[in-house]
């Protein structure tokens, strides 16, 4: 029997190194876990409450395709309290987390053989999904030299058109945020040309707006940027909402396992995606849907911005412990929980390199070869979701451990 060769995507080496962890804490060895995008918080006690009471009072059948009502009005209301942007709740689209978003929205905007332009180095899913897809995957060399981001320029010079842009801000694996100056040019551009822009919007409240600009980070410094609660800019309702907006609950919230994400979409695509959704998977997740209503409240927003105080200290200590580490060249970690270093003064590749430090440190880091094909090999993402306290015994682990190299 044959296997498709759409299914044919790269796996993500991260999971093999979450494996290779879990092997580790199973044989009875402490393991600091520095690889996971995911925070550690957990979810805000108000969405957890009303969770409780609803298995005990709401039938939890399927609700409509792309989402509640009441939680589709809750998504358009956090739009005006954060960014002061007047969303239609009916142009808002609930998912199967962000995961599910990304799905939908490349199915509703793009054809097979479509060419779609991605930052290098990005999340892998984008190029993995678009691939299984059948759509060409055109990578953006995004490095210091465009301050990790995709850039007008770089659209401008490819030698054929594209159909699609995805953009990320904060990005992962960089953490790089998009100014505001930079994503209206982005937004025209795209918007003139008849491109589809998706703007990746899930690390949206994770930011960090102690220092000024977006030069890129070196040890010791502190640069960020952004302003309002999101900490950064939004493509919703620019140029008469023409960009795909995809959001999520799973990193701000802490709801990684709800499994529960959205977007806002140009009039154009609510139906396609409306269509496609309930034949998909019917629906998102019910008993998700009706809780995450609780996560628009004052409480719980609250919680989360006391979440990020946490991710703000354990960044810092990354910060100060880099010249220590010899990371002299590092993305500029202005959002999001990953810092983006450059380990080849070690004279290991990242893969290497991650696989002995936990072998023989404890420490569990992603080599950058998830996130760029070409120069990832160099690279390696911290994640410093886990809290400062575990954050700062990694930190001492490592800095030990590179010394005997």
């Amino acid at each position: 029997m044959k296997v498709s060769q759409r299914s044919l995507v790269p796996p993500f080496t991260v999971m093999e190194i979450i494996a290779a962890a879990n092997a580790r804490r199973a044989a009875g060895h402490r393991v600091l876990n520095l690889c996971m995008g995911e925070p550690s918080a957990g979810t805000p006690a108000a969405v957890r409450e009303l969770a409780k009471a609803l298995l005990d009072t709401h039938p939890l059948g399927y609700t409509e395709a792309i989402g509640t009502p009441q939680l589709r009005a809750a998504i358009a209301a956090h739009y005006h309290r954060w960014y002061g942007v007047e969303v239609d709740p009916g142009q808002v689209a609930v998912t199967t987390g962000s995961s599910g978003a990304f799905l939908l929205a490349f199915l509703a905007a793009f054809e097979p053989g479509d060419r779609v332009a991605v930052a290098r180095p990005g999340y892998p899913a984008y190029r993995n999904i678009l691939s299984s897809l059948g759509c060409e995957v055109v990578e953006l060399d995004c490095g210091p030299q465009t301050r990790y981001r995709p850039t007008v320029e770089q659209l401008a010079a490819l030698h054929a058109p594209v159909a699609g842009l995805v953009l990320a801000g904060p990005a992962n694996p960089t953490g790089t945020l998009v100014d505001p100056a930079t994503l209206r040019s982005l937004v025209d551009w795209c918007t003139d040309r008849g491109v589809r822009l998706i703007s990746d919007e899930i690390y949206h409240g994770i930011t960090y707006p102690q220092g000024t600009g977006f030069e890129a980070s070196t040890p010791g410094t502190d640069p960020a940027g952004g302003s309002g609660p999101a900490g950064a800019p939004t493509a919703a309702g620019r140029r008469e909402g023409a960009a795909i907006v995809v959001s999520s609950f799973s990193k701000y919230w802490a709801m990684t396992g709800w499994r529960l994400g959205w977007m806002v979409l140009p009039d154009d695509l609510v139906a396609p995606v409306d269509a496609l959704a309930g034949n998909l998977a019917l629906c998102p997740p019910a008993l998700a849907q009706h809780a995450a209503v609780a996560a628009f409240g004052d409480a719980a927003y609250a919680e989360a911005r006391a979440n990020v105080e946490q991710y703000a200290q354990s960044r810092r200590l990354v910060l100060d412990r880099m010249p220590d580490l010899g990371w002299a060249r590092a993305a500029p970690a202005q959002g999001a929980f990953y810092v983006y270093a450059d380990i080849s003064p070690t004279g290991l590749d990242s893969v290497t390199w991650c696989a002995r430090l936990l072998d023989e440190a404890g420490v569990a880091m992603t080599p950058g070869t998830d996130f760029d094909r070409v120069a990832g090999h160099d690279w390696v993402r911290l994640s410093f979701a886990a809290g400062p306290r575990v954050v700062a015994e990694a930190l001492e682990r490592t800095a030990d451990w590179q010394r005997t190299l």
